[in-house]
């Protein structure tokens, strides 16, 4: 339990304390393409914005929805997309209230008007069962929308999210257990200072990736993101347990998750919690990726891309 304890409170507690992140636009964007070879275009302009979710589409073919995690920018995706581009028509979601995206809801809910913004942008833009892929909280949103609508998804990828994040506490930890948890989470988002809140993004970062440049961009984006949408965003997501309704889906699901020997999450310790939480869902393929953290994409960006590959084969 200890050792449950240390995983949950430093490696990946923070992924969605401190992480994903913000565009600080260009600063972000530009640290982040500059690793990636692909990263050759300049982003688009929104098609869709409608206060809870905008998105860039960009490229042909099949459709593919790429969600980022808590505090993220789009930009997070920008070299998978680019690189998807070629075969798929990619549609980057950017959440309101992260990144420097507009937040105008205080502190009320979070993550089920995204569900409905989500659904309600596949069916308004006449999206056919597209491919959905989310980060953290982005791949908690992606299965919640499978479970809600499966007529409109036709297979997800989780990276690194659990179905239920509480429960990286202890298998006994329910919803009801988890609320005072929340709200000091919630509160830690809210409370402190402009200097103490930037202090304490850039220390967890080191938690979350082991990509310098990805490090410094998830700092700028967690300080441009609204801190009422931050602390509305973590107590929903620490209070969501999706684990009731993965034994019906018909959703083909993948989930990916990271270990890394050298300051993050141990092989067996990741596999023992991702096989336990994902546990009788049908259709579930789980992919661990070694040498990365939080952070899978940027960590081992090759090895990911692979799994992609395979994910959105025909």
């Amino acid at each position: 339990m200890m050792i449950m304890r240390r995983f949950a409170g430093r490696a990946t507690l923070r992924a969605l304390f401190a992480a994903s992140a913000l565009a600080l636009a260009v600063g972000g964007a530009a640290l982040i393409a500059g690793r990636a070879e692909a990263q050759t275009v300049a982003p688009a302009d929104p098609v869709f914005r409608d206060g809870r979710i905008s998105v860039e589409v960009m490229g042909q073919g099949p459709d593919v929805i790429l969600i980022p995690g808590f505090a993220s920018s789009r930009e997070v995706w920008r070299p998978l997309a680019q690189r998807l581009a070629a075969t798929h028509r990619v549609h980057l979601v950017q959440l309101a209230g992260f990144a420097g995206e507009p937040w105008t809801h205080g502190d009320g809910p979070f993550v089920a008007p995204v569900i409905e913004a989500l659904a309600a942008y596949v069916e308004t833009q006449g999206l056919e069962r597209p491919a959905v892929i989310g980060h953290s909280m982005g791949g908690l949103s992606a299965l919640l929308l499978a479970q809600a609508r499966p007529d409109l998804v036709g297979r997800v990828m989780s990276v690194d999210s659990l179905p239920f994040f509480s429960a990286l506490f202890g298998p006994q930890v329910t919803v009801e257990t988890a609320r005072p948890f929340a709200a000091q989470a919630s509160a830690s988002m809210t409370e402190p200072d402009d200097a103490a809140f930037r202090a304490g993004q850039t220390q967890g970062a080191n938690g979350l990736a082991r990509d310098p440049a990805m490090r410094l961009a998830m700092v700028e984006w967690s300080v441009a993101s609204d801190r009422r949408a931050l602390g509305a965003a973590i107590s929903d997501v620490m209070t969501t347990d999706a684990r009731p309704g993965l034994a019906a889906m018909s959703t083909p699901v993948w989930a990916v998750y990271a270990a890394d020997a050298d300051g993050g999450a141990p092989a067996a310790l990741a596999d023992a919690m991702w096989t336990r939480e994902w546990a009788g869902t049908p259709n579930l393929t789980l992919e661990r990726v070694d040498g990365a953290r939080h952070f899978i994409m940027a960590d081992q960006p090759e090895a990911f891309f692979a799994i992609v590959d395979r994910f959105l084969a025909p």
